[in-house]
């Protein structure tokens, strides 16, 4: 046992050992023309060699399997029978490099959860009763503790900023580049870096709890789900591996050509077409996994692969999900002054159109808050009214202006039919009498929306449907903005359900798009559900496709990664069987032979693994896009 586990770690060393051998082998040949020198050479390095490999071949048998190392293995103690100690050492040279190669790949390919779980604070500092800060093992830490985190050092737990201001760094969470400002009541998750100030976080979730925790292990675990070609793949050797066996023995039964039949062992190992798949499943999940896309295992990527229809949920996916100011109208020369009239009247209210409109001011750089209210009043079902200094201030709807008796002109109108017609609530501001200004209020459509969709669309989407439990002529008007092919409103969540699964019995493959907390009946019901979350436990569970940034780029660019990790898997497959076709003929034919037809056999598994590298990189022209907009609550 020690053995096999000393192998195994110094594989890499053996692989480099082989090939010295094999060069000093061909110098003595060649430079020193000594022949014996050049067999026992090339004897070590096949000995050597072959040790790791039948390490390999004797375990799959211990668990009744017939691997390709057996038959590397078989071929390799035929070659030594027929003193070919040259085809050894560069079969067994030929497949261990090919496994290092692979290994190299998959490694670079898992270097986001690397990253990740060397981002893992070990220990954390406790804010104590009396005020003394305790650093205490991470594992110590438990719900409702106070945490200090000072600059430069990474959040231990998920939490809420109770004290402080500063930077965090959040790319492992969200893959946002850009720091995020964190101050009171904001939350923070374990594993992203405080760049800048300090933070005292009442922790809410700890351990394998934590946000952090929960996207290495769905990140470790979607790499080690196998996609439908690699289960495919898994049958396939399990058969292929004896009947090369058995092909190899009736070669060698009617030819009585031993070398032939080695050749045949030797050429039929499917090296290609076993690490094809999941070399490009690895890599694809990798790519989105650096890009804050977490995908759940290959089988997900297939099925995304085949989505052609999206449906979206509208409030707080289509939408950035807060009422903001959407559009003003002026009938006055001083629009400034009607603005900060306007935001003090609103500090009377907790309406969120008055809070949308006290935003929008303070967005404009007004200064409102020290304006004196001499008297106000409010009108249930109407508005306020109230005197700001000399003026007599009016905010409120249709009926406040009606009821005190304010002209309205057929411009005026107008206008306000045209906010109503896009979904917006309305308010309507009079000052002394004279209508002044009409703010549009609304859930604002995300900006960077429509060319995304666009985007889906020429990535293969070919149905864009949205269903909401907003109002018709709200979502008549985003779906309009947005181009979205079927729209439904004024549904309950089971009532979406229904929709997914009516478009399901249509024959579509359907991907829901929600924020991964109310529409998670959806998301489960859809064959893929895609969550624009910001880490949620809901959205993690639930969802198939995590999308931590929110983004509609980072959704286009998973479907587009989800269709070339497919495609490249199929290149991968085509490649390895044209190799093994080829390789047989040219046996039958007489031009290849065992050397050239290992060296092609191997060259073949190269190729499928550098073929799956092109991956890592896709799509790395756009990462500026994936960066979410700001939204402002």
């Amino acid at each position: 046992m020690k053995f096999q586990i000393y192998i195994q770690k110094h594989t890499t060393q053996i692989t480099w050992t082989t090939a010295a051998l094999i060069v000093a082998g061909f110098l003595s040949k060649y430079l020193i023309n000594s022949t014996v020198f050049y067999q026992i050479f090339l004897a070590v390095a096949s000995i050597i060699a072959v040790i790791p490999i039948a390490i390999h071949a004797y375990q799959a048998i211990r668990a009744k399997v017939i691997s390709i190392e057996f038959l590397v293995t078989v071929a390799v103690v035929g070659a030594f029978i027929i003193g070919e100690y040259n085809e050894s050492a560069i079969v067994t040279f030929l497949f261990l490099f090919g496994n290092f190669l692979e290994q190299k790949t998959l490694s670079k390919t898992r270097e986001s959860i690397k990253s990740l779980t060397e981002m893992a604070p070990t220990t954390a500092e406790i804010v104590q009763s009396d005020g003394s800060i305790e650093e205490v093992d991470i594992d110590d830490v438990d719900e409702g503790d106070i945490v200090l985190v000072k600059t430069g050092a990474a959040i231990p737990v998920d939490g809420v900023v109770v004290e402080g201001n500063g930077y965090a760094d959040e790319a492992a969470v969200t893959g946002e580049s850009r720091e995020v400002n964190k101050s009171l009541d904001d939350e923070v998750f374990s594993g992203t870096m405080l760049s800048d100030g300090f933070l005292k976080i009442k922790a809410t979730k700890v351990g394998d709890d934590t946000t952090f925790a929960k996207i290495v292990e769905l990140v470790e675990d979607a790499q080690d789900t196998k996609s439908h070609a690699e289960k495919f793949i898994d049958r396939f050797s399990q058969f292929y591996t004896p009947a090369v066996l058995l092909i190899a023995l009736a070669v060698f039964i009617f030819s009585r050509d031993f070398k032939l039949a080695i050749t045949v062992l030797v050429l039929g190992c499917p090296g290609a077409l076993v690490i094809g798949a999941p070399v490009s499943n690895v890599a694809g999940i990798g790519n989105g996994a650096k890009r804050g896309i977490l995908i759940k295992g290959g089988e997900v990527m297939d099925t995304f692969a085949k989505i052609d229809t999206f449906v979206f949920d509208k409030t707080g996916t289509l939408t950035k999900g807060s009422t903001s100011v959407s559009a003003t109208k002026r009938y006055n020369d001083d629009f400034k002054q009607t603005l900060a009239l306007t935001a003090k009247v609103e500090t009377l209210s907790d309406h969120p159109l008055g809070r949308a409109i006290m935003q929008y001011a303070d967005d404009q750089k007004i200064d409102y808050r020290n304006l004196a209210i001499r008297d106000n009043q409010t009108v249930k079902g109407q508005g306020i009214i109230a005197k700001i200094e000399d003026h007599q201030v009016l905010v409120g709807n249709m009926k406040l202006m009606t009821a005190h008796q304010v002209m309205i002109s057929e411009q005026q109108r107008a206008d306000l039919t045209e906010l109503q017609g896009t979904g917006s609530s309305v308010v309507i501001v009079a000052i002394d009498d004279q209508i002044a200004a009409t703010f549009g209020v609304s859930d604002v459509i995300r900006p960077e929306v429509a060319e995304e969709l666009a985007a889906l669309k020429a990535g293969g989407a070919k149905h864009l449907v949205m269903l909401t439990g907003d109002n018709q002529v709200t979502a008549n008007y985003v779906a309009q903005q947005l181009g979205i092919d079927e729209v439904h409103a004024e549904l309950l969540p089971d009532q979406k359900v229904e929709y997914v699964k009516q478009f399901q019995d249509q024959g579509r493959h359907v991907a829901f798009v929600g924020d991964g907390i109310n529409d998670s009946p959806s998301l489960a019901t859809a064959d893929i559900g895609i969550a624009m979350g910001s880490g949620t436990d809901v959205a993690i569970e639930t969802s198939d496709v995590v999308l931590m940034q929110s983004s509609f780029a980072a959704l286009v660019h998973a479907y587009k990664l989800a269709k070339k990790t497919v495609l490249n898997t199929r290149e991968n497959v085509t490649i390895a069987i044209a190799v093994v076709a080829f390789l047989l003929i040219g046996l039958i034919a007489g031009f290849i032979y065992m050397a050239s037809g290992m060296f092609v056999h191997e060259a073949s598994i190269l190729v499928v693994i550098f073929n799956a590298m092109r991956l890592i990189n896709f799509g790395k022209k756009n990462d500026a896009k994936l960066a979410p907009e700001v939204v402002h609550g």
